[in-house]
């Protein structure tokens, strides 16, 4: 007996299908040359049992862009997400800036990425690490980046050894785990990492949530008036939320539980109006006070005490709208420090300058040379450049294409440049740390941090994050270096961690 599939019946396929685009309802979907489609759910086939057709030019379209739709991921910063929003100048600080971001009145909308440094793109939001926090700005003069943590410095100060750093929090290559004997090996043989590890020990080392941490340049950068005076800067944005942290345990159960905690609760608060904010301020320095301070104002393991320069205001930014492609929008975003206006510019910090080069040529080794043509990283002020060619280009050139020219091409405007970002320097080559000063030992910060800053509580949490992280895996002739490296920022609470680890 036969039975007859009413599934294969024209009439019940042409019951099934979904309404016509002509019926006003819904857009119909096309090629990505936008020509129609005659079907989302089946391939091109000879009768309904037969062989695929090769000539199914949507089906092979549709296969072919799955198999290149990912990108490869950041090395560090991997894992993130963030929003979009608006800067508005809330302060009057021309007397320090020409930049227009930064005149009085003056609104910018802006795009914000937070991040995880060492997790891969699928690993948990809770894991204990820093925190990226990188601005890009639409200003008038062209985009302006700012590329920080919600750290105030960082583990090492020279640029020779970020990568090593970067590598020992990553996954060793045998068993391609993450590795605590690995990451505590590269700092106790790196005491400028001092600072930075107590505070990543500490609660702001898993932030509640990205609205409730607040973030820093970390760098050192500059300023220049109108009058070419200039100054040293470093930008601060502080969270209106408020500053919070998640405890270790509760960070471990969201891990398992929800990996994409911070995700979801700025999407979620954005989603329902409650719109995060933060208030940027800045600490500035004149130009001459860099050359006598008793901290190198460009070692990016320090911090500048906010008694000899308190925070000054500049602005709010608010983020209103979330993203509506994350590959589009976030995971193409390219923030860059080299991304400077006029009025603003890079400082001596050795990290700085390379990092003003580094970010730029990962964007074109992950995305391509024309990753500024993505419309998330476009500038919104003309751009007048001569670069032309190359994988993936969208802009036309246009003849001249080089300069100097005399058929009226663009021309350099040192004047409308400025001068931020230049400074006088003379030596000789060398390979070496800075120049020590009164206050630039490696671990007095982190001392001050532990005991004027921190709280008993907040103690008491170190002690129990640190003996905690040590217990995983470390060997003992790292544990060694562990203890004296924590005595070294105080020993009351570099001889409780020991105890700690010893008793298990």
């Amino acid at each position: 007996m036969t039975t007859t599939d009413p599934r294969q019946t024209p009439d019940a396929v042409q019951a099934a299908a979904p309404q016509s685009s002509q019926d006003g309802q819904r857009p119909w979907t096309t090629t990505d040359g936008g020509v129609p489609v005659a079907s989302d759910e089946f391939s091109l086939t000879v009768g309904p049992d037969g062989p695929v057709l090769l000539q199914d030019h949507y089906l092979l379209e549709q296969m072919a862009n799955f198999n290149r739709e990912n990108i490869p991921e950041r090395q560090p910063h991997a894992k993130g997400g963030g929003a979009f929003g608006t800067f508005v100048v809330t302060a009057d600080v021309s007397a320090y800036t020409h930049a227009a971001v930064f005149q009085p009145g003056t609104q910018t909308q802006t795009l914000v990425r937070f991040s995880t440094v060492a997790g891969e793109r699928g690993s948990p939001d809770t894991w204990r690490d820093p925190r990226g926090f990188s601005v890009k700005l639409y200003t008038s003069e062209g985009n302006f980046d700012l590329v920080g943590n919600n750290t105030p410095v960082f583990f090492v100060r020279d640029p020779m050894k970020f990568q090593h750093f970067i590598r020992s929090q990553k996954r060793r290559l045998d068993n391609n785990l993450r590795d605590h004997d690995m990451q505590w090996d590269f700092w106790t043989l790196s005491p400028e990492s001092a600072h930075q590890v107590t505070w990543l020990m500490g609660d702001r080392g898993i932030p509640r949530s990205w609205r409730t941490m607040n973030g820093y340049s970390s760098h050192t950068y500059s300023w220049a008036n109108a009058a070419g005076e200039k100054f040293w800067v470093k930008y601060h944005w502080r969270s209106d939320q408020g500053v919070d942290f998640l405890p270790q345990e509760e960070a471990d159960r969201l891990a398992g539980s929800d990996a994409d905690y911070h995700q979801r609760d700025l999407y979620t608060a954005i989603e329902s109006g409650d719109l995060p904010s933060w208030t940027l301020k800045v600490q500035v320095m004149p130009y001459e006070d860099a050359k006598t301070y008793s901290i190198n104002p460009f070692d990016l393991t320090k911090v500048w005490p906010h008694g000899d320069y308190p925070l000054v205001e500049v602005g709010r930014m608010t983020l209103d709208r979330n993203v509506t492609d994350y590959h589009t929008e976030i995971e193409q975003a390219a923030f860059e420090p080299n991304n400077l206006v006029p009025g603003t510019g890079l400082s001596p910090d050795k990290m700085l300058l390379a990092r003003g080069f580094s970010y730029a040529d990962a964007h074109r080794a992950r995305l391509g040379v024309n990753y500024k043509h993505i419309p998330v990283n476009q500038p919104k002020s003309p751009v007048h450049a001569y670069s032309k060619g190359g994988a993936m280009r969208t802009v036309n050139a246009a003849d001249p294409v080089y300069a100097p020219n005399s058929y009226g091409g663009p021309a350099a405007d040192p004047v409308r440049a400025g001068s931020a970002g230049t400074w006088e320097s003379d030596g000789d080559m060398v390979r070496s740390a800075y120049t020590l000063r009164e206050r630039d030992d490696d671990f007095g910060q982190a001392g001050t941090l532990v005991r004027e800053v921190m709280d008993d509580a907040q103690r008491n949490r170190l002690v129990s994050n640190v003996s905690g992280h040590l217990l995983q895996g470390v060997s003992e002739p790292v544990l060694l270096r562990a203890f004296e490296y924590w005595r070294n920022i105080d020993k009351t609470i570099g001889d409780r961690i020991e105890a700690a680890v010893r008793a298990g």
